[in-house]
């Protein structure tokens, strides 16, 4: 009988953005393949999709119609492996699934940046660690991103069966990689860009989290000593228009350009010199991972994601919540091409060594193979 592995996550896009590889991983493996998630993207190496209403939002009454649907998905498929993303998805899978576990199927949860951490909202800690904790127990696989969540889930004592640190969702080193210069010119020309142009990047959705506020105020005051900054943003969301309302009030309007939700990051970062990035929280940044696989310097708040990724003083600089300090920052790094390019030098190498696609697939395969050995010994000893 072939053997069945089912993908959980609150969004689709999730998968689409993150995922591919360890989707047609298991494809290879001659497994078939299911994914449940809100949405209606099509994904390839799929042989099932469900579109089930899970909300972000843990208060919503659509969540319950999601457990339920996952419920009877799972039991009626009877899946060898579950692995679940996402915070939502996370919960309402590992709840549904705890029939499916009894009767031998491994769970897998990554968690992609605990919402409890380090400088955390007490809130935060009040609401998603206890039920984190709670769920550990019915968990077979427990895997972090970053090697803080890793050491917290250790040290609280998670009651997963198995707590493992995978180095993020990697990065594909062969597309995103440093262009020559005569490369970077044409890109410019294509984005009409002038060749001497000072160009900053930051990818994010526009949220509270992502803090683009901080960056708009830091470019503000240095609009006199570098005039020649353009700082592009990428991503659309619910604070796209206060930034820019922002942008008019400060008079750097002209300055940035809010380009939406966009495709073609890949280009638009290797036509830049300098990645920056505001977030309060993060767990790995993909965003960042993509930068300094195309060998930027990085310019980034002090957070755990950005700590796993940033050296400070070696690929870029690690800064506070802090508009002036990111403003005396990026005008170090505008005239000084040399310590862009070493610092960009280092960005790529430490992408290449830990984090590229091909080295997470490692990662992940072994981790996955341990779970499918674990399952075969069940099952013998069942028989």
């Amino acid at each position: 009988m072939r053997k069945k592995v089912l993908f959980c996550a609150t969004v689709d896009y999730h998968f689409n953005a993150f995922h591919l590889p360890y989707l047609k991983w298991f494809k290879e493996q001659g497994w078939e393949v299911h994914v449940a998630a809100s949405g209606k993207m099509e994904l390839p190496y799929v042989n099932r999709k469900y579109d089930i209403p899970i909300h972000r939002s843990p208060f919503k009454r659509k969540n319950l119609d999601a457990y339920n649907e996952l419920k009877t998905i799972i039991e009626k498929n009877q899946y060898n492996i579950i692995h679940c993303h996402t915070p939502i998805g996370g919960v309402l899978t590992r709840l549904a699934a705890r029939k499916a576990r009894n009767e031998g199927t491994k769970v897998i949860y990554t968690a992609h940046g605990f919402h409890f951490c380090k400088n955390a909202p007490i809130l935060n800690w009040l609401i998603y660690y206890p039920i984190e904790k709670w769920l550990a127990k019915y968990t077979d696989c427990l895997i972090t991103i970053n090697e803080e969540d890793f050491v917290l889930a250790v040290n609280h004592q998670f009651k997963a069966n198995k707590i493992a640190h995978i180095h993020g969702v990697g990065v594909n080193t062969e597309q995103f990689t440093p262009v020559n210069k005569e490369d970077k010119l044409k890109l410019r020309v294509k984005y009409h860009y002038d060749n001497d142009a000072f160009l900053l990047f930051y990818a994010a959705e526009f949220n509270k989290n992502k803090n683009q506020q901080m960056i708009i105020e830091a470019l503000a005051l240095i609009k006199e000593q570098i005039p020649n900054t353009k700082l592009i943003f990428a991503g659309d969301g619910p604070l796209l228009e206060d930034s820019k309302k922002l942008a008019i009030k400060l008079k750097v309007a002209e300055m940035i350009d809010f380009l939406g939700y966009r495709k073609d990051v890949e280009l638009l970062l290797k036509m830049s010199d300098l990645a920056v990035a505001s977030s309060l929280r993060e767990g790995l940044p993909v965003n960042i991972m993509e930068a300094m696989a195309c060998g930027l310097p990085v310019i980034a708040t002090d957070n755990r994601g950005h700590r796993e990724l940033i050296s400070d003083s070696n690929n870029g600089w690690l800064i506070s919540n802090d508009s002036i300090q990111l403003s005396e920052k990026i005008a170090i790094l505008a005239v000084n091409k040399a310590l862009r390019d070493q610092f960009g030098s280092q960005s790529r190498h430490i992408i290449v060594s830990k984090y590229s696609l091909l080295k997470i697939l490692e990662e992940k395969s072994i981790m996955y193979k341990e779970v499918m050995d674990e399952m075969e010994e069940n099952q013998w000893a069942i028989h």
